[in-house]
C-alpha cells in the first residue's frame, strides 16, 4: 500500500488545565490537533486529529464517565501569557500512583511510570510519534522485547504477539492454520504489555481496518518499536494502567462493558453439524429428531443443538441461502418441531447470516430501501461474491447495512420470526464483512449510529466508518429483537465475529472454522488466552475440529477431556471431501465405540462442574476475569512466569480454569504412542505472609505437589489430561445431567423437559493441606480429596 507519512512538529501548547494537555501543530500547510487527557487514576485518553483526520465517527466505546482526581492530577495552570505558553515544551503530573509525561519539543512524547519508580511502563517514540498517514494515522511507541504483548481479540498462536505483524481486520477464514493465519475473524484494537514491574493497555475505538506491527519491522535511527497504524481518520486512543492483567482487563470492561451474563444451559454441551440441515431424505428435522434419541440412548446429555443454514435453503433448483426462511419439505412444520426438540431438553439457534443472494425474496424490497451499500461507481448496490449452498460455492449477493433504519429493522424483525417458531438464540455467522471497496456508501439513517458531535460533517464511505461497525450492529439487532420479545429470558446471541463493541450484544463467540489436527488442539489455547484478556470470555473452539479429515479415536477423546475445561463446549464441523463439499459429515460423540464411554464419563463430568463453571461465568460478568487463563495470572510475582521463554514467549500448554484448576501440560497435545508423560509448572504465590500449599493431582496417584517447581506426571491417553487444583480450593458441583434451576421451568420450555432433571444436589470438592505437614513440601503422599455432599428441593 502507498505510503505519505507526514510527522507534524512545531506544537505549540494550548492550554494545560485541571488534567488536560492541549496541543496545537502548523507545519507546513498542515494543521493538527492534540490532547493528552487524565480520565481517570489508570484510564488515560489521546487524541490526534484533523479536518482530514477526523475522529472516529462511531466509536467502539462510549465516553466514560470522568472520576473526580486529586487536586495535584493536573498539568499546569493555563500559561500567563502567549509568551509563556509558546516557550513550554514539557508538563507532568501525577495520578493516583502513576506519573504521566508529555514532551513536545519535536513530537509529542508521553511516557508513563509507577510515581515511585523510575522505569518506564510506556514511552511514545521521540521524532516519530504521532503521524499522519494518506487518509489516516499511525502510531509509534518504544518496544520493551522482553515484555508479554497479548490481546488483539483473536490471534494466531503464540500467545505472546512480540515480534509479529498483525491485520486487524475481520476475514471468513474457512480451514485456517492456527500458526501462521492472519487476520482471523475479530477486529479488536486492544494490545497489552504485562512484565513483572506492571501492565500497560493501548486501545483505539475506530473500526477501521489497520495494523499492528511490534517489533517486526526495523529502524536503525530509532531502536526498537512498536506501531499502530490506522487505515483512515483520526486517532483515539486509550491507555490503561495496571499492576496486573487483571486490574488492566477490568478497566477496560468499565470502557467496554462487562462480558454479558449467558444462560446457564449455554456452558453445556452444545452439539452440531452442517450435514444434519441438508438431508431432504428423511427430511432434516427427522434426522435431528433421531439425534436427539441417539444422546438419550448413549447417556449423553445435550442442552443446545446449532443449526446450520442448511434449514433455510429454497426448495429450488439451485437450492440456495434464504436468509429467515425454512425449507419446506426439511421443515414442514418448523413450530411443531421445535417444540419436539424443547420437549427432549434442548434449545436450538439458528444460523443467520447479514446478506441476501439476489434470487432472495427481499432482495428488491431491501435494494429499493437502499439497506444494502451502494457502489459510488454505479450508483446500485454493492455486489460481490457471498457463501451461496455448501462448500466453495458463491453466488451474487449484497450485504445488509446496518446503519440503515430499513435494514436493521428487516433483520429484527427476521429474528423475532425465528424466535416465534420457537428458536431461543441466535447464531450471527459469516458476519466479517469482507467487502471488498473501501468507498462503498452507507445509508446513514439509523439515528443510533450518528453520535453527537461526531458524525456531523465526515462521509459516508465504508472506509472510514468501518466494516466491523455493521457486526456490531448485527449483534444489536439481534439481541435487541430477543429481549423485546422475551423480556424474562436471558438472551442468548452466538458471534463469529466481533469487535470490542460488539460484546455489549453477544454472550459467546469461538474460534471459527478450524482444522483437525494435533497441532490446532495445541493452538487453540493460545487463541483462547487472547480472546479472554479481550473479554471474549464465554468463548471456545469446535470440538475435533470443523474442517479436514476425522479425527482419531485419540484425538477427538484428547480434544473432548480439554475441551471440558474451557468455557463454551462444542462439538460443530462441516467435514467436506473432494467428493462432497455440498453436505460433508459430522463428529458424533459416539462415533468409536471403543471411546464412547470415556467421551460420556468427560462430558457428565463438565455438567458435574456447571456450578463451578457458571460461577466463573459470574465473575466474568462482575469483575471481568476470563474463565480461562494464563499460566501468570495471580501469580505475577513468581519470577518463572516471566523469565521462562515456555510460559512467557513459548507455547500456551497449561492454563487455569478459574483460580483452582490447573489443565495440561507438555506432552497433552501429541500422540500417546509418542508421550507418554506430560511436563508442567506449578506457579507459586511469593507475596504477603501467607505460605503456599502448593497443588493436588486430582489423577492417580493423587499427590501433593510443591509450587514454584517443574513436574513431570504420567500420561495415559485413554484416562485424564493433568488437572491439578491448588490446595485450599473448591469446586462446587451438581449432577451429571442437564438440569433445570428453580423457576427455569415457567419461562423456557426446553427446561420443562421431562428429561431435564431439577437441579436440587450440590456437593463441594475441596482440596485441604495435609494435616501433619502444613504444607510444607509434598511430593508423592497419596491423598483423596474430600466431597462434601449437599441436597435441597428449592432455594
Amino acid at each position: 500500500m502507498p505510503q505519505r507519512e507526514f510527522v507534524p512538529k512545531k506544537y505549540k501548547l494550548r492550554s494545560a488545565e485541571s488534567a488536560l494537555v492541549a496541543l496545537h501543530s502548523v507545519d507546513g500547510k498542515q494543521s493538527f490537533d492534540f490532547t493528552f487527557e487524565a480520565v481517570r487514576t489508570n484510564l488515560f485518553r489521546v487524541r490526534f486529529t484533523s479536518k482530514e483526520h477526523p475522529l472516529p465517527p462511531y466509536p467502539s466505546v462510549g465516553d466514560p464517565v470522568k472520576e473526580t482526581l486529586d487536586n495535584d492530577a493536573s498539568f499546569s495552570t493555563t500559561p500567563s501569557s502567549a509568551a509563556a505558553a509558546a516557550a513550554a515544551t514539557a508538563t507532568a503530573t501525577k495520578v493516583g500512583a502513576v506519573t504521566a509525561t508529555v514532551q513536545w519539543e519535536n513530537t509529542p512524547v508521553v511516557s508513563l511510570s509507577w510515581t515511585d519508580s523510575k522505569q518506564l511502563l510506556h514511552r511514545d517514540l521521540p521524532g516519530r510519534s504521532y503521524v499522519a498517514d494518506s487518509s489516516g494515522v499511525s502510531h509509534y511507541s518504544v518496544l520493551d522485547r522482553e515484555a508479554l504483548h497479548v490481546g488483539l481479540g483473536e490471534k494466531a498462536a503464540p500467545m505472546d504477539l512480540t515480534n509479529r505483524h498483525f491485520i486487524l481486520s475481520a476475514s471468513d477464514t474457512f480451514g485456517y492454520d492456527v500458526y501462521r493465519t492472519d487476520p482471523l475473524y475479530k477486529h479488536i484494537p486492544l494490545l497489552i504489555k504485562a512484565n513483572s514491574e506492571g501492565v500497560v493497555a493501548i486501545f483505539s475505538t475506530s473500526h477501521s481496518r489497520g495494523t499492528w506491527s511490534l517489533g517486526s519491522e526495523l529502524d536503525g535511527l530509532y531502536g526498537p518499536y512498536k506501531v499502530y497504524r490506522q487505515d483512515y481518520g483520526g486517532l483515539e486512543e486509550y491507555f490503561i494502567v495496571g499492576k496486573t492483567l487483571k486490574d488492566v482487563v477490568r478497566t477496560y470492561a468499565e470502557l467496554a462493558g462487562f462480558p454479558l451474563l449467558p444462560p446457564r444451559w449455554a456452558y453445556g454441551y452444545i452439539s452440531g453439524g452442517y450435514k444434519y440441515t441438508m438431508v431432504d431424505n428423511p427430511p432434516a428435522s427427522q434426522v435431528l429428531l433421531d439425534f436427539v434419541a441417539k444422546l438419550k440412548h448413549h447417556g449423553i446429555p445435550c442442552s443446545a443443538h446449532q443449526m446450520s443454514s442448511g434449514y433455510s435453503f429454497s426448495d429450488r433448483v439451485p437450492s440456495l441461502r434464504t436468509v429467515f426462511t425454512w425449507h419446506p419439505k426439511r421443515f414442514p412444520d418448523p413450530k411443531k418441531w421445535t417444540s419436539q426438540m424443547h420437549a427432549a431438553g434442548l434449545r436450538l439457534l439458528s444460523n443467520i447470516k447479514p446478506f441476501v443472494l439476489s434470487s432472495h425474496p427481499d432482495f428488491e424490497k431491501l435494494k429499493d430501501a437502499r439497506a444494502l451499500f451502494t457502489d459510488p461507481d454505479t450508483g446500485l448496490p454493492g455486489y460481490m461474491d457471498v457463501w451461496s449452498a455448501g462448500g466453495a460455492q458463491g453466488g451474487e449477493g449484497c450485504h445488509i447495512d446496518f446503519s440503515s433504519s430499513f435494514g436493521f429493522k428487516w433483520w429484527y424483525e427476521g429474528v423475532q420470526k425465528l424466535a416465534r417458531a420457537g428458536i431461543d438464540g441466535m447464531w450471527n455467522d459469516n458476519n466479517e464483512y469482507t467487502l471488498p471497496n473501501d468507498d462503498w456508501k452507507m445509508k446513514l439513517d439509523n439515528e443510533d449510529v450518528r453520535l453527537a458531535g461526531r458524525a456531523a460533517e465526515v462521509n459516508d464511505s465504508v472506509g472510514l466508518w468501518g466494516r466491523n461497525l455493521h457486526t456490531e450492529f448485527m449483534g444489536k439487532a439481534s439481541h435487541d429483537a430477543l429481549v423485546d420479545l422475551r423480556p424474562n429470558l436471558r438472551p442468548f446471541v452466538l458471534t463469529r465475529s466481533a469487535t470490542a463493541g460488539t460484546l455489549r450484544y453477544a454472550a459467546s463467540s469461538w474460534s471459527g472454522d478450524d482444522v483437525t489436527s494435533w497441532e490446532n488442539l495445541k493452538g487453540a489455547n493460545a487463541l483462547s488466552l487472547n480472546a479472554g484478556v479481550s473479554l471474549l470470555h464465554c468463548y471456545g473452539h469446535d470440538i475435533g475440529g470443523f474442517e479436514g479429515p476425522q479425527p482419531s479415536p485419540e484425538l477427538l477423546l484428547r480434544w473432548v477431556q480439554v475441551g471440558i475445561y474451557t468455557p463454551r463446549f462444542a462439538i460443530n464441523c462441516f467435514k467436506t471431501s473432494p467428493l462432497d463439499n455440498l453436505i460433508g459429515d459430522v463428529i458424533e460423540p459416539w462415533m468409536y465405540p471403543e471411546i464412547t464411554p470415556l467421551i460420556r464419563a468427560s462430558i457428565k463430568r463438565r455438567y458435574e462442574m456447571l456450578p463451578y463453571i457458571y460461577s466463573l461465568a459470574l465473575e466474568s460478568h462482575l469483575e471481568a476475569s476470563p474463565p480461562q487463563r494464563w499460566i501468570g495470572w495471580g501469580f505475577e510475582t513468581d519470577p518463572e512466569v516471566w523469565t521462562c521463554s515456555k510460559l512467557t514467549h513459548g507455547e500456551e500448554e497449561q492454563f487455569w480454569f478459574g483460580d483452582t484448576l490447573l489443565i495440561g501440560g507438555r506432552g497433552v497435545y501429541e500422540p500417546g504412542i509418542i508421550i507418554t508423560t506430560a511436563k508442567l509448572y506449578l506457579p507459586r504465590k511469593t507475596e504477603g505472609q501467607n505460605f503456599d500449599y502448593g497443588y493436588v493431582n486430582l489423577n492417580a496417584p493423587y499427590q501433593y505437589l510443591a509450587s514454584g517447581q517443574w513436574v513431570e506426571i504420567a500420561v495415559e491417553w485413554k484416562s485424564s489430561i493433568p488437572v491439578f487444583a491448588r490446595v485450599g480450593g473448591a469446586i462446587p458441583i451438581g449432577k451429571s445431567v442437564a438440569t433445570r434451576t428453580p423457576g427455569e421451568d415457567r419461562v423456557d420450555a426446553a427446561a420443562a423437559s421431562p428429561d431435564v432433571e431439577d437441579d436440587d444436589y450440590r456437593g463441594v470438592e475441596i482440596f485441604p493441606p495435609r494435616a501433619s505437614s502444613h504444607g510444607r513440601v509434598f511430593e508423592y503422599i497419596v491423598l483423596r480429596w474430600r466431597r462434601l455432599l449437599l441436597g435441597w428441593t428449592g432455594w
